[in-house]
C-alpha cells in the first residue's frame, strides 16, 4: 500500500522530452519551479515552501525544508498541482535542456534514491525531496557533485532529468564500476559511492578527463548520463569565445566558411 499519491504518467519526445502526469480527483503532483508546461482545466496550482508535503512542525518546518533546497542550488519554492475536478486530469512538465526524463518508482527502489543536485523534475505528492550529505571528505571535495546531493524518499513516482542519453545499470553484489564524476545521475541507497584518483603523471596532466573517477560498488541500480550539462556549457562557451589560431589567414577563413561562420 502506497502512502504517497499514486499517479499515472506518459513520457513524450526524444531529445527534448516532457512527462504528462494523470491525476485522479484530489491527487496532487509536485514539481520544480519553472518545469511546468501545460495542464487541463480544474487543476489548481499552488506555490509552496519546501517539497510540498505537510511538515510536522508548522512554519519552522516549512522554512527548514525550503532552506535545505537552497543548499542543492534549487529555488525556495515548489509548485503543487491538484486535480479539483470530478474526472481524470493531466498536467505536463518539460525538461530544461536536451536529455532524458527518467521515471523512478521509489516503492520498487527501496524507498530512497540519491541524485545530482539539479536532477529533480516532478513527483507524486508525499515524496520527500531533501539533501544528502557526502560523509567522506574526499568524495565531497572531488566527487563532482560536492558535499551535497539531492535525495528522494517515499513510495511514489518521481521523475529526474539529465543531459544526453541516460541508461540504467544494475550492479551485482561486489560489482565495481568507475565513471566520470559528472556522468553520475542517480543511484539507490545500497550502492557505495566514492572517488578514486586517476593516477599516472601523463593521465593527470594530459588525459583531459579530470583527476578523479567516481567509483560505485554494488549491489544496486545506477543511472548514468552521456552529456553532463557542465560539459555542454563548457563546449558552448569555448566555441563562442575562442578564436582559431590561424584566424586572419587563408586557412582560417576556409575553416570558418566550412563551419558556416562566413569570413
Amino acid at each position: 500500500m502506497r502512502r504517497n499519491h499514486e499517479i499515472d504518467y506518459r513520457i513524450y519526445g526524444e531529445e527534448m522530452q516532457y512527462v504528462e502526469v494523470e491525476l485522479d480527483p484530489q491527487e496532487t503532483a509536485i514539481a520544480e519551479s519553472g518545469s511546468f508546461m501545460m495542464m487541463d482545466d480544474n487543476i489548481q496550482m499552488q506555490t509552496v515552501f519546501g517539497y510540498g508535503a505537510p511538515p510536522q512542525d508548522g512554519f519552522l518546518g516549512k522554512l527548514f525544508s525550503a532552506g535545505k533546497r537552497l543548499l542543492t542550488g534549487e529555488s525556495l519554492f515548489m509548485t503543487t498541482f491538484t486535480n479539483t475536478g470530478a474526472g481524470k486530469k493531466r498536467v505536463s512538465f518539460a525538461s530544461p535542456y536536451p536529455g532524458k526524463i527518467i521515471p523512478l518508482d521509489l516503492l520498487q527502489l527501496g524507498g530512497k534514491v540519491i541524485c545530482q543536485k539539479d536532477a529533480f523534475l516532478c513527483a507524486a505528492h508525499g515524496v520527500n525531496i531533501g539533501i544528502e550529505f557526502q560523509r567522506k571528505l574526499g568524495t565531497g571535495l572531488f566527487g563532482g557533485e560536492g558535499f551535497i546531493m539531492q535525495k528522494m524518499e517515499g513510495d511514489g513516482m518521481a521523475f529526474v532529468h539529465a543531459g544526453g542519453h541516460v541508461f540504467e545499470k544494475e550492479l551485482q553484489p561486489g560489482e565495481f564500476l568507475r565513471i566520470d564524476t559528472g556522468c553520475l545521475v542517480a543511484y539507490t541507497q545500497t550502492v557505495q559511492y566514492d572517488i578514486q584518483f586517476v593516477g599516472g603523471i601523463k593521465n593527470t596532466l594530459f588525459g583531459g578527463e579530470g583527476l578523479f573517477f567516481a567509483t560505485l560498488r554494488g549491489p544496486g541500480k545506477v543511472w548514468i548520463q552521456t552529456l553532463p550539462i557542465s560539459r555542454l556549457a563548457s563546449r558552448i562557451l569555448s566555441y563562442g569565445t575562442t578564436k582559431r589560431k590561424e584566424e586572419g589567414s587563408v586557412l582560417g577563413g576556409i575553416g570558418n566558411m566550412l563551419d558556416g561562420d562566413g569570413w
